[in-house]
């Protein structure tokens, strides 16, 4: 063990995994490991990952304990990563963190914290646990006030939680926005050999605010495009897509499922679809607090042209390089579809406009360069 880190990352998410979080965190926290020689990252366990290993200086340590509820494993995690601090409080200078899980025990040292709002618990909740109690959201929405207001900074990746941020009491110019970006995909990047011959993707995890029904939907209505297939890269577990590989089912779709695959094998689905898909609803979720995509980023740096949903934050990502269309219309949506498959120049000129955004400034080169900064101002203070 270390006699004592400089720099800790907590986030209660599980690390490494299939999702666009545990992507981001990657990033994120590298940055801040070779900025300070190493570290502490608290995150959650599972499956076949080990509770403890140590890689190049850093600590990895995994809350690997089986509780239901939520809202208890996520106090439960609190407790078990104030544990892991306390082991060093006196080197500590700065905790980067992802929710209030993470904050509440960086709070009770001496360390700068840095609060990484990409989410906020008391909208997102509703989602994971329908039968939360408005009191219990007031309390986590009280929580989530009070990490944010006792942070040096804030990092959020759109304007859209942004403004969610300083609603919440924090001063605008502890706000600091970093947008999600992605690599370059290279134009040889080999082609899945289980591929269908031509296919729309979408890419994600399967939440009811992602629309991936929306999706399925409006696909039914491309029944006419006999060579045309859908694939779905899920980042979560088959077993979570049980409803929607039935609704596919009685819609007599085809559709190519694809579950957890590595990150890295995600490329090769992107650059050789005619198009990728992201159907957002209109939801709190995606209204109130925005979410900045790294489906639509990814994309981007891939050279696909981009179907979305007209959602404020998706504008932000795309700008001009995108189609949208009205949230939640199965039949605008597979009309956006249509159109863009029938101007292929269209599509290429979309998507190699896009990859250029990406190149210019939105890859995780100059995501990390902007959270340096960050980390030059909270130093400076």
């Amino acid at each position: 063990m270390s006699d004592g880190h400089r720099a800790a990352y907590l986030a209660f998410d599980r690390f490494p995994s299939a999702k666009g979080s545990a992507v981001h965190i990657r990033h994120m926290a590298a940055e801040l490991f070779e900025r300070h020689g190493g570290g502490l990252l608290c995150v959650l366990g599972g499956g076949d990952l080990p509770a403890y290993q140590r890689e190049n200086g850093v600590e990895i340590v995994r809350f690997t304990e089986a509780v239901p509820n939520l809202l208890d494993r996520a106090q439960a995690f609190s407790t078990w990563a104030a544990d892991r601090l306390a082991a060093h409080l006196d080197t500590l200078e700065i905790c980067h963190v992802r929710d209030p899980w993470g904050a509440l025990p960086a709070l009770t040292t001496n360390a700068k914290l840095v609060y990484e709002a990409n989410g906020l618990p008391s909208i997102e909740l509703p989602y994971a646990w329908p039968m939360a109690a408005p009191s219990t959201l007031a309390k986590i929405r009280g929580l989530e006030e009070h990490c944010l207001r006792h942070a040096e900074a804030v990092v959020v990746p759109s304007y859209q939680i942004r403004n969610a941020v300083t609603e919440r009491g924090v001063p605008p110019d502890r706000v600091h926005l970093i947008p999600n970006g992605a690599d370059p995909v290279a134009a040889d990047v080999p082609r899945p050999p289980d591929a269908p011959g031509r296919y729309v993707v979408y890419v994600g995890a399967l939440q009811p605010w992602q629309g991936v029904d929306v999706l399925l939907r409006a696909f039914a209505r491309l029944a006419d495009l006999t060579d045309l297939s859908l694939v779905v890269c899920s980042s979560v577990a088959a077993s979570r897509a049980r409803p929607l590989v039935r609704l596919a089912e009685n819609l007599k779709i085809p559709v190519t499922w694809r579950f957890q695959l590595p990150h890295d094998e995600v490329a090769g689905w992107l650059a050789h679809a005619e198009l990728s898909v992201a159907p957002l609803t209109a939801t709190p979720r995606n209204l109130e607090q925005g979410c900045s995509p790294i489906k639509v980023w990814e994309s981007m740096a891939a050279g696909t042209a981009v179907v979305a949903s007209d959602l404020p934050v998706i504008r932000e990502v795309l700008g001009d390089l995108g189609r949208f269309v009205p949230p939640d219309r199965p039949a605008e949506l597979s009309r956006a579809i249509r159109v863009l498959l029938e101007y292929p120049e269209i599509c290429r000129d979309l998507g190699e406009r896009s990859r250029q955004k990406i190149i210019d400034g939105y890859t995780w080169k100059h995501a990390r360069s902007r959270l340096s900064g960050v980390y030059d101002l909270v130093a400076g203070h």
